[in-house]
């Protein structure tokens, strides 16, 4: 069923949103929720899932940072693909299937279960938040300088640029990730326990 949503989601203009030369997202959201339903692993696997859509979809659908997400795309700096482009996809992916399980796990733990809609909120903040800091985080890392050519920004400006999308745009993400996580979550937890 999380697949098949995020199929959905990856072949509709609602799982990528164009924001400038970025792409807000929504495929993370269903990967956190199967993370904290299903488990570490499941959420793992969907996550990686979610890595290699983002790469496929940059090697078909070419926007500017493209080279960012796919390692068959040429950087403009260096005129050829760069294999950390893999890195930079899929390792962030996989965690957002790992992290909010055990998020979600310790607030329980820490509030005693008591605070189930808070628990899921953070837990899918979270997750949602390792997407965009990782994924920034790595462009910078790995690409700054084709960063700074394609945005028009000065070098040691990039990371300020990258900030921005962090605690813009990435903490928009966020939010609605922790909203649709709380919502959906604990109708799927009352479910599985009966």
């Amino acid at each position: 069923m999380f697949l098949a949503i995020m199929i959905i989601l990856a072949v509709t203009p609602l799982g990528f949103i164009p924001i400038g030369p970025i792409n807000a997202t929504t495929m993370h959201i269903p990967v956190i929720i199967a993370s904290i339903v299903l488990g570490p692993k499941i959420g793992a696997g969907l996550g990686g899932i979610f890595g290699i859509i983002s790469l496929a979809r940059s090697t078909v659908i070419i926007t500017p940072m493209s080279f960012v997400f796919s390692p068959f795309i040429a950087n403009p700096l260096t005129g050829q693909g760069d294999w950390r482009a893999i890195i930079v996809a899929i390792i962030p992916r996989i965690l957002i299937g790992v992290i909010p399980y055990f998020v979600f796990v310790g607030v329980q733990r820490l509030f005693k279960s008591k605070t189930l809609p808070v628990s899921l909120f953070i837990a899918g903040l979270a997750g949602s938040m390792t997407n965009t800091v990782l994924v920034m985080n790595l462009i910078y890392l790995f690409f700054r300088d084709s960063y700074a050519t394609v945005t028009q920004v000065a070098a040691d400006a990039v990371y300020g640029v990258i900030l921005g999308i962090i605690f813009g745009s990435g903490l928009v993400e966020a939010i609605v990730a922790g909203i649709a996580t709380a919502a959906v979550c604990a109708v799927l937890l009352k479910l599985m326990k009966k």
